[in-house]
């Protein structure tokens, strides 16, 4: 791995290398791009659906280089935008370039890979600003 000769980044690099290589993991592959785009997807489902509290308080868990990936396009005077189960899939499934029938699996992939590296009771607080039905699937 290149360094950047800059301690701080060279570790964020590095512990989001490890998250994309559990995701991977969890998947059975090691194509690093699907892991990176389910996680990036899984991110932004979240953040647009979270309160702007409740998505810092997450994002300030995350590794410096996966919180710009968070935050990235993101408007916190638009949030939380309401969207039920079915949006979740559909933008999921499109962010993440996977099919509907998959978003499940990835979802709960994902925040399995998440509850590993955040602090105990972050990503339940994250989960239990979400409408019951959508929690079942991000979960």
């Amino acid at each position: 791995m290149p360094s950047t000769g800059v301690s701080h980044l060279d570790y964020s690099i590095d512990k989001a290398n490890v998250w994309l290589g559990e995701i991977a993991k969890e998947f059975g592959t090691d194509d690093r791009r699907l892991a990176y785009r389910v996680l990036r997807a899984w991110l932004h489902a979240l953040r647009d659906r979270l309160p702007s509290t409740v998505a810092a308080h997450f994002a300030a868990q995350l590794p410096e280089l996966l919180r710009g990936v968070f935050y990235e396009g993101w408007n916190p005077s638009r949030v939380p935008i309401k969207y039920d189960q079915e949006e979740y899939v559909r933008r999921f499934a499109r962010d993440a370039n996977v099919h509907d029938s998959e978003v499940s699996q990835a979802s709960s992939l994902v925040a399995r890979v998440a509850r590993r590296h955040v602090t105990e009771g972050v990503l339940e607080e994250v989960l239990h600003a979400l409408p019951a039905d959508m929690r079942q699937i991000a979960a």
